[in-house]
């Protein structure tokens, strides 16, 4: 301990006199009568003595003012845990090994307030050995004895690196150490994540001397890993963590590029588990937009993970045709089975399916045989798409694909051109009939595939010998006709052809999509090649091979991407997956733009695991700044000496009147008691009935509860800000319990596994038949819905299955009067401001009102339903940002969600007062009259 004012302790001279002083009292008062005549006779000259205080008041008042003194001289105590000496005492020598790679980011600042305190109490010169190559490539080395004051300025410019440590050569730099003869105290600031070399780690470290290690058991340690496909189409997530005894529940945020948040995932993590995992369900349209997953919880490059083109999911059409969903011979089983696991299928007619952005178009056999739908694809091609067609019985046998045809577009004088046929759309012309490479009626065995060639997209495919090709349309000799084969047979003969048509492309297999002609259906590769192909229809050249891919930009210890340090090299293009994050590869992305992948830190990352304590384990905080008492002292003494003001009126109580006792008394439990303090709020009163508020019916999900309570509070607050109500926050209800007469509006969103509950039902009538307004809102359009995909804004909503049956489960038994759509004739669309759209996350949506209103409730609609998910359209966090992106249209959407919202909520407030003004003409034409 020491004093910043010791010269303060020299007025511990004067407690002999205050010693004396304090023990001096007057006397006490003496009651004498007063007797006029008897005034002289009874006096007598006696010599007083003065009274003398208690011994324990006395002693309470030294120790006061002792207290008093201590404080005031700045008394401040220097921290030693567990009893361990002052690492760098005089005589010891000192060396700080620290852990700066990703796992140390999160309380980088407290480990360098540690290493500050450490350097505090040296007083002869450290060494530093940080454990994370450097920028350049550098391996750990041990620094060269400096003074602490140096040392501080070195170690506050040291940062974090973007890749594991390196204990395998910080061992090595420890031993040349040691093999010098030194020996002294060891400080490690340990990012508390094993690792392989953590055994000659440990045993080269405890050999330098005592070990006294800083670390952060509770500390949230995790990094996004890559996350398993399960064929369907919501976007999954998965982190791995070190565990903690108690359960978590992390965050993760969906970012554009812009840095824009497009959805909150929340990933619940049990207690003592090592990895959690979510999904959530995104159109592609929004999903495609998603540039990096960030784990909030977790700051660094382990809390990101880049997206490339090849995580996109891009929107394939199936055409459907009769058979198709035949299990096993179906044209479309095979290719849904190879594509649902990284793309978003869609199934339909032609003109259907173009209604929306398509990435493929694939085309089984029979699928193109309307000349009306042949022109439709062309069109569609030529602006950029992608076609994909198979052969079959039905291209077999039909004339489209003869050459010399007059509309085929190929010059039937020339037999060695090889153009594509706009009508037919085939990249190549085909001969009449089939080949038959096998079977009881063929003398030729069926072919196997050859490599793939140099120039095609499935170069670097390894070709399984078990393929084979049975049957195949045979495209007519040409000589350009090897510049249009990806793929052929060992024969020669061409298996897929592809052709340019506009800014678009077509590409034929020459077998069918289904197992008659050939098993390449039935194996992986045919999954790898229409991988390939969708790659390429959104234009990335990815390579195959042993490509090398440079690095473009790449993460720092911040998570921001920037260019790349001295020492990133290329990497293969077929390493990215299976190469872990280091100095020469750091995290980021690679490669120009046409053929750019992403390297994350999780992707070749094991399970994560606890480092092992090492010499005497202190926490970050047990090394904290020197705590300063005196203000603490000052505190204690003021009140006792508080106290002895009250013990002093205690004894004199003792020698005064009853009444003036009992005064004292009186005064003193006055003192003592806590004072009273007016109840807010009358007992058994809600708070919604002493101030108006929204309300939202409770779902049992707890991240949708959480969405509608942040969208009521941020449309509460809108209205608020811009008009004369004043709303308080809404409150979460349950019609079958809570008191439903204090909301004017609630807000219910619907979820799949919603179920009939008559309770509720009879509730929600009454709330209804007493004036208040439900919003029903879907969230999202359920596919299995009829005309889901019929509004023009569909196409950017997310898809909500099981929520149209969710709503008639939901609704059936409540008074629902006849619906009607809503338009901007309505009074709802005029309540305050001037309304056109009503959309909310979504646009283009329809939403639905009563046809007429009750008359007893001014003729307002009890319902108002839809599925533009306006709870996250207003949705506002803690922070006041608006965590959830609205499609298509950003910032001037929300607003338009936010006025929709303000016109119900005063629709609910006031009826149909708006509705008098249609009247307006009417009453000025008889006030003419």
């Amino acid at each position: 301990m020491i004093f910043q004012l010791p010269w303060l302790l020299a007025a511990l001279a004067i407690l002999p006199v205050l010693w004396l002083l304090l023990r001096t009292l007057p006397p006490p008062p003496q009651r004498r009568a007063f007797p006029a005549i008897m005034l002289l006779r009874g006096l007598r000259a006696r010599v007083t003595q003065a009274a003398t205080a208690p011994l324990w008041l006395l002693l309470l008042r030294c120790v006061a003012l002792t207290v008093l003194i201590v404080g005031l001289a700045g008394p401040v105590l220097r921290q030693d845990r567990a009893g361990q000496p002052a690492p760098g005492g005089r005589g010891t020598e000192q060396i700080i090994v620290l852990d700066n790679g990703w796992a140390a980011v999160p309380d980088w600042p407290r480990r360098l307030a540690a290493i500050d305190a450490v350097l505090d109490r040296a007083t002869h010169p450290v060494r530093l050995l940080t454990t994370a190559p450097g920028l350049a490539g550098e391996a750990p080395s041990v620094g060269a004895p400096t003074p602490p004051s140096l040392l501080r300025g070195m170690v506050d410019s040291t940062r974090p690196m973007p890749w594991p440590t390196d204990r395998a050569a910080a061992t090595r730099a420890l031993r040349d150490l040691a093999s010098g003869g030194w020996h002294g105290r060891v400080v490690y600031v340990s990012d508390g994540l094993a690792s392989a070399d953590d055994p000659a780690f440990a045993a080269t470290l405890t050999a330098l001397g005592p070990v006294q290690t800083l670390i952060d058991r509770d500390a949230t340690i995790a990094v996004l890993t890559p996350a398993p496909t399960n064929g369907d189409q919501q976007l999954h997530i998965a982190i791995s963590t070190l565990p903690l005894p108690h359960p978590r529940q992390l965050t993760v945020r969906a970012e554009a590029m812009d840095g824009g948040v497009l959805s909150l995932v929340p990933v619940p993590v049990a207690a003592g588990a090592r990895d959690g995992s979510a999904g959530v369900a995104l159109p592609a349209e929004l999903r495609n937009r998603i540039g990096r997953l960030v784990l909030r919880d977790m700051p660094g490059p382990a809390g990101v993970r880049l997206l490339d083109e090849g995580d996109r999911r891009r929107p394939v059409g199936l055409i459907g045709v009769a058979g198709t969903d035949t299990p096993l011979v179906g044209t479309l089983f095979y290719l849904r089975r190879a594509l649902s696991p990284t793309a978003e299928l869609r199934e339909g007619p032609v003109p259907t399916l173009l209604k929306r952005p398509l990435s493929i178009l694939i085309a089984p056999d029979g699928a193109l045989d309307s000349p009306e739908t042949r022109r439709i694809v062309t069109e569609w091609v030529r602006k950029g798409g992608m076609l994909i067609r198979f052969a079959g019985p039905l291209l077999n046998g039909s004339p489209d694909h003869d050459p010399t045809t007059p509309d085929s577009g190929m010059d039937s004088g020339n037999p060695a051109a090889s153009s594509p046929l706009p009508d037919a759309l085939l990249p190549v012309p085909l001969m009449d009939g089939e080949r038959q490479l096998g079977g009881a009626m063929s003398w030729g065995k069926p072919e196997h595939l050859a490599p793939f060639p140099d120039d095609s997209p499935f170069h670097g495919l390894a070709v399984p010998a078990d393929v084979t090709v049975s049957r195949q349309v045979l495209a007519r000799p040409a000589a350009d006709l090897a510049t249009h084969s990806w793929a052929r047979l060992t024969d020669g003969t061409p298996l897929v052809t592809h052709a340019a048509l506009g800014a678009g492309e077509v590409v034929l297999f020459h077998v069918t999509s289904t197992a008659e002609w050939s098993n390449l259906p039935l194996s992986g590769l045919f999954v790898d090649m229409l991988r390939r192909l969708a790659e390429r229809s959104v234009g990335i050249d990815a390579p195959a091979d042993h490509s090398l891919l440079a690095p473009y930009m790449t993460l720092d210890a911040d998570a921001t991407l920037s260019p790349p340090p001295p020492a990133a090299r290329a990497l293969p293009s077929d390493a990215f997956g299976t190469t872990p994050a280091s100095a020469a590869h750091p995290p980021g992305l690679y490669g120009p733009r046409a053929s750019r992948r992403a390297l994350n830190l999780g992707d070749v990352i094991g399970p994560l695991a606890a480092q092992s304590t090492i010499g005497h384990e202190v926490t970050l905080s047990g090394q904290s700044r020197d705590r300063a008492l005196g203000p603490w002292l000052v505190a204690a003494a003021l009140l006792l000496l508080a106290l002895d003001a009250m013990l002093t009126l205690l004894l004199r109580a003792g020698r005064l009147s009853g009444r003036k006792a009992a005064l004292t008394g009186a005064i003193l439990l006055a003192t003592l008691s806590s004072p009273a303090r007016a109840d807010p709020r009358p007992d058994g009163v809600p708070g919604a009935a002493l101030e108006t508020r929204l309300g939202y019916i409770q779902t049992g999900h707890a991240d949708i509860d959480a969405v509608s309570r942040e969208g009521l509070q941020g449309l509460s607050d809108y209205t608020n800000a811009r008009t004369s109500a004043v709303l308080g926050h809404p409150d979460g209800v349950v019609p079958d319990r809570d008191d439903l007469s204090y909301y004017p509006m609630l807000y219910w969103p619907v979820v799949a596994d919603a179920t009939i509950d008559p309770a509720r039902t009879a509730a929600l009538n009454a709330y209804m038949r007493h004036g208040g307004i439900l919003l029903i809102d879907s969230q999202g359009v359920d596919p299995a819905a009829p005309g889901a995909g019929s509004p023009s804004g569909a196409g950017f909503a997310a898809q909500a299955p099981g929520t149209a049956a969710a709503l008639r489960r939901m609704t059936r038994g409540l008074d629902v009067p006849p619906l009607t759509r809503l338009t901007d004739k309505h009074v709802l669309a005029h309540t305050f401001y001037l309304l056109h759209s009503f959309p909310g996350r979504y646009d283009g949506l329809p939403v639905w009102v009563a046809r007429e209103g009750d008359s007893a409730n001014d003729g307002v609609s009890p319902v108002i339903i839809g599925s533009s998910d306006w709870a996250h359209a207003w949705a506002v966090d803690a922070q006041g940002d608006t965590p959830y992106a609205t499609v298509p249209d950003g910032s001037t959407q929300r607003v338009m969600a936010y006025r929709f919202g303000v016109n119900a909520v005063l629709y609910a407030l006031t009826g149909n007062y708006k509705a008098d003004q249609v009247h307006v003409p009417a009453l000025l034409r008889r006030l003419g009259e």
